[in-house]
């Protein structure tokens, strides 16, 4: 009995290849590797992004720290006249940052009495808390993706 041979397409020669599998593999293959570097690039971004956010946390408490620790000098220490009075503080240990605090103050007359005048002293407290080099702010690195600053200013009178 003969043979029976399948049917054939036109012009399809047996044995040969058409070349459609690797075209599709090699697509495949460039969705994937995109897809790959899309997602290791949002990876990075939010790793960037998280350290900011707690780089910038940290730094808002310093300079709230640094702002009750001016009024405290202010009020109660040594910055009783606080003319232009300034000092860096050095909270890298705890928060990793620095923060310059500084104090001016204005002296008012606020009634007069028969007795004499009654005086009162408006202290305005400016802390800036940075992860600077030595002192805030910090021009030469405030360019780089890593720097974070954060300024606290109070107002506060001695009455």
């Amino acid at each position: 009995m003969p043979r029976l041979r399948p049917r054939q397409a036109p012009g399809f020669l047996p044995g040969a290849q058409g070349g459609f599998g690797i075209i599709a593999a090699l697509l495949v293959l460039v969705v994937l590797t995109v897809l790959g570097a899309a997602i290791a690039r949002l990876a990075w971004t939010q790793q960037i992004s998280n350290t900011q956010d707690l780089d910038s946390a940290r730094a808002q408490r310093a300079a709230n720290a640094g702002a009750e620790w001016g009024m405290y000098q202010a009020l109660k220490g040594g910055w009783t006249a606080c003319a232009g009075a300034s000092q860096t503080l050095d909270l890298r240990a705890s928060l990793g940052v620095w923060v310059t605090v500084t104090c001016n103050s204005t002296s008012y007359v606020e009634y007069k009495t028969a007795a004499g005048a009654d005086n009162l002293r408006v202290y305005l407290i400016d802390a800036v808390a940075c992860n600077g080099a030595s002192s805030c702010p910090d021009n030469a690195r405030a360019t780089g993706i890593s720097y974070i600053e954060r300024r606290r200013q109070v107002q506060v009178s001695d009455q």
